[in-house]
């Protein structure tokens, strides 16, 4: 009952008309205010939400997520055969395979690209699902000559299409008396694929292992043994043990280690972006400190008469701070809509271009999370609340005697 009642009053002093119109302003400046800083931080974590999620979905496509390499480069892991297998056996593991990688020089009718040349199995179904045209059948013998697969950037760089023919250059050539000239392979474009990553799709060319060693001029060995995971997330743990069953000769990297430093700086921006978003939520504290005290100056006959008909201390001060908090979940109620408004129109739209060449995302993705919003509320209504306290202290200091002595 004490609760109903100072609730009631609480939300009767927000309705009731005021002799200063300046305190209704400060009130919905306040809410606003309150509205501002939970809208900026639902859209601010909405796009780190997004960005994560968005380059991580791309690294885990397009990217092993546990790679086995020569601790000492030299010329290659000659035994990847068996080391394959041995891989397929560590539990978790999803698929293990070998690869070769190189630098080449893909030309074609536009201009020459540096390129990565990767030798695989082609029958890799994370491969089969990118391709955006052509297709993977055939193209051990397409027509005389060997097929590969060409990374969607890279194909329009040098003016490819699917079928026509494109010249790879190695460094790996013939020693001339002029020096080392480069060898040149005529390959068949069978297919083009998109991995929705730019770095891989503006430099990765795919092809058989066994084409991958001609053109590099490599016996039959590989430089990479990849593993995908079951849960990418126990990439370190996979990494362990794959290290210890591959021998003192090989070292293993995850995904996570690869790309620490991308995922450590979105998750700086993340901390930054609430950090400061979060100033917001103290100005608006700042107005609702200051509509509460001007209230209980307004109020203060109210409240030695609710004293003096045996209201207690602690319930004048409640009244107040309900106050607070109604103003607090007003502004987030409406911040909210508005963010997660704002945020799925946004993602689906695709309302904000970025350049691809820099951030591999050709426009700003938006993710916002429902789960968020339990902390953004909390954050919203804790700085409220805090803001309450010395109104509410003043509002129960407040002496019936002298407050109702010239009444």
């Amino acid at each position: 009952m004490t609760r109903a009642f100072e609730f009631f009053i609480a939300s009767r002093y927000l309705r009731a008309r005021r002799r200063q119109a300046v305190i209704p302003l400060i009130t919905a400046v306040s809410v606003a205010g309150v509205a501002a800083g939970v809208m900026a931080l639902v859209i601010a974590l909405a796009i780190n939400n997004g960005f994560r999620r968005a380059l991580q979905d791309s690294l885990l496509g397009a990217t092993p997520h546990v790679v086995l390499l020569e601790k000492t480069p030299s010329t290659g892991i000659e035994n990847w055969r068996e080391i394959t297998e041995k891989m397929r056996g560590i539990p978790g593991v999803k698929e293990a395979a070998p690869a070769l990688y190189g630098k080449v020089l893909a030309s074609g009718p536009m201009q020459s690209a540096e390129a990565t040349l990767k030798g695989m199995p082609l029958e890799a179904p994370e491969l089969e699902a990118r391709i955006r045209a052509g297709s993977l059948r055939g193209i051990e013998d397409m027509g005389g000559m060997p097929g590969i697969v060409l990374g969607s950037h890279l194909a329009a760089r040098i003016g490819m299409r699917t079928g026509d023919v494109v010249r790879i250059l190695s460094p790996q050539g013939e020693m001339t008396p002029f020096g080392i000239r480069p060898a040149e392979f005529r390959f068949r474009v069978a297919a083009i694929f998109e991995s929705g990553f730019y770095d891989l799709d503006n430099q990765l060319a795919v092809t058989t292992i066994a084409h991958a060693q001609r053109v590099l001029a490599l016996p039959d060995v590989v430089n990479a043994i990849e593993l995908r995971l079951d849960d990418p997330g126990r990439a370190p743990e996979t990494a362990r043990a794959a290290e210890r069953l591959a021998g003192p000769e090989l070292g293993a990297t995850h995904w996570m280690e690869q790309n620490r430093q991308l995922l450590n700086a979105l998750r700086m921006e993340k901390t930054v972006s609430v950090v400061t978003i979060s100033l917001i939520q103290m100005v608006a504290a700042l107005n609702i400190l200051t509509a509460l005290f001007m209230r209980v100056m307004e109020k203060r006959r109210d409240i030695a008469v609710l004293i003096s008909l045996g209201a207690r201390r602690a319930q004048i001060a409640r009244i107040f701070v309900w106050q607070g908090l109604m103003i607090a979940a007003a502004g987030a109620a409406a911040g909210f809509a508005l963010g997660y408004g704002l945020s799925c129109l946004a993602g689906r739209y695709r309302w904000i271009r970025i350049d691809e060449e820099i951030y591999s995302l050709s426009y700003v993705p938006f993710e916002p999370r429902w789960a968020d919003s339990l902390w953004i509320a909390a954050l919203a209504l804790g700085v409220a609340l805090l803001a309450t306290l010395y109104p509410a202290r003043a509002a129960a200091a407040v002496a019936p005697a002298e407050t109702l002595r010239y009444e």
